[in-house]
């Protein structure tokens, strides 16, 4: 006679304010899944004319560049030339060739979009970027450790990097390197810290170190020996104004690259947090946790899936439509009529015109949804029981790193803190970190806690 045994179902994924089961995190899983082949099925000749036109008008925007420059001891001619080379070096890695490295357009069978074969207008070679961002960044997000786009190597992005005193020095040479950005990328996936440290080979370094130079002499052949020489007499305008688009195009890739690693507002992983994740887990790695409240989260979900189906309407990049952070402002302020619309940074009496009254009505609706139809909101940290809660934590953390000798990071992390502070406020069993750091840790975290409970 069998026993009946209930259907055992763990906890996978914990954060402040969210806690998710296996089933939950797999039912997460197939619904991204489920829209991921909704969009692919949906992909057609509307798709194929976009990138198509945009392909065409980044060649146009070069040609027409360069001939420009040939006439650059004309002022304007030169002015002229150096933008549109701008521009369509932009467009060029941002917009064409990032997308389809990342495999987006494969499904035309055009050999001229073919992610396989495709190098993009950049010292950085097509594959070994394939390798650092496709593979690295995008399966191991927000890992500490093997996403090596948080700080890129050099510089400390997030509070779980360990401290070094070298990084007092990163408001400095971040401009270094927002200037030379393409160079950056470059050598980005060497990993010459791992070299130094013995993890990885030097023929290996050997070996990439070998490609990247020879895409940098193909690259720096094209822009300053090439088509200067070609100019004749007109070399150095032709030479100015093709670096001055190459530091355009690193400055826009800097900007919008970089302010999308920034990690304050991000949740990071440790490798450990990573093993024998589920697609459903990997999922949820990729979202950002935006600090709002959840009727705002709704109306900014609302706007979002308005826009990327406008998107693909008008043929256009979704920020065309209207900016990520256009709509962040939108959602937090929450407007109730055209003149409240109006106030809100960015929007434009343009956007008023054509989008306001859609905006408004999904607003209004985020507005009205039942409570219940949304997501809890988490305890906000600038609380003062949150505080003095994270406060008596990490008394506890830094006294024992400090005997250690260790950062307090290696013994709780930030979100393990707020994770921590959390349940505690509300009443919940605590998350106690496990092994060496809960038999040092845990009765005096208890302790702490406890005492502030005590004290109310």
């Amino acid at each position: 006679m069998n026993a009946k045994v209930d259907h055992f179902d763990p906890i996978v994924f914990e954060r402040p304010g969210v806690t998710l089961t296996r089933s939950q995190v797999d039912a997460f899983g197939r619904e991204i899944d489920a829209l991921r082949e909704e969009i692919m099925a949906d992909l057609g000749e509307q798709d194929a004319r976009y990138i198509r036109r945009l392909v065409r008008t980044q060649k146009g925007m070069e040609l027409a560049g360069r001939g420009l420059l040939f006439l650059g001891v004309l002022p304007p001619a030169w002015l002229a030339g150096t933008a549109l080379l701008s521009v369509s070096k932009i467009l060029e890695n941002m917009e064409i060739g990032h997308n389809v490295m990342h495999a987006q357009w494969d499904w035309l069978g055009d050999p001229a979009l073919d992610s396989s074969t495709y190098d993009w207008d950049n010292t950085c070679p097509a594959e070994q970027w394939k390798h650092s961002h496709n593979y690295m960044h995008h399966t191991f997000t927000n890992v500490v450790g093997k996403d090596r786009d948080v700080g890129y190597g050099i510089m400390r992005m997030s509070e779980e990097q360990r401290w070094n005193p070298a990084y007092l020095f990163q408001p400095a040479y971040n401009w270094v390197l927002a200037s030379l950005f393409q160079w950056g990328v470059a050598f980005h996936d060497l990993e010459v810290e791992r070299v130094l440290k013995g993890e990885k080979s030097f023929a290996e370094y050997r070996a990439q170190r070998r490609k990247i130079m020879k895409k940098v002499r193909k690259q720096v052949g094209k822009d300053y020996l090439l088509f200067p020489l070609l100019a004749g007499p007109f070399a150095p305008w032709v030479l100015a104004g093709n670096a001055t688009a190459n530091l355009s195009r690193n400055l826009w890739s800097y900007l919008i690259i970089f302010c999308g690693h920034f990690t304050e507002h991000v949740e990071m992983f440790s490798e450990a947090e990573i093993e024998n994740e589920t697609r459903g887990q990997w999922y949820l790695r990729q979202r950002q946790l935006w600090r709002l409240a959840p009727r705002q989260v709704e109306a900014y979900r609302l706007m979002t899936t308005w826009r990327e189906g406008e998107a693909r309407a008008r043929d256009l990049p979704r920020n065309w439509v209207i900016q990520d952070r256009v709509l962040y402002a939108i959602a937090e302020k929450m407007p109730a009529n055209r003149h409240d619309l109006a106030a809100v940074e960015g929007v434009k009496p343009t956007l008023i015109k054509r989008e306001g009254d859609t905006l408004l009505a999904m607003v209004k609706q985020a507005a009205h949804r039942e409570a219940s139809e949304l997501a809890p909101a988490p305890l906000a940290p600038t609380l003062p029981p949150f505080k003095a809660r994270m406060k008596a934590l990490k008394k506890v953390v830094n006294l024992d790193a400090e005997s250690l000798g260790v950062a307090p990071e290696v013994l709780l992390r930030r979100r393990e803190l707020e994770a921590l502070v959390t349940a505690s406020l509300r009443n919940q069993p605590l998350p106690l970190p496990s092994g060496w750091r809960g038999e040092r840790l845990n009765e005096r975290l208890e302790g702490a806690l406890g005492e502030l409970a005590q004290a109310g």
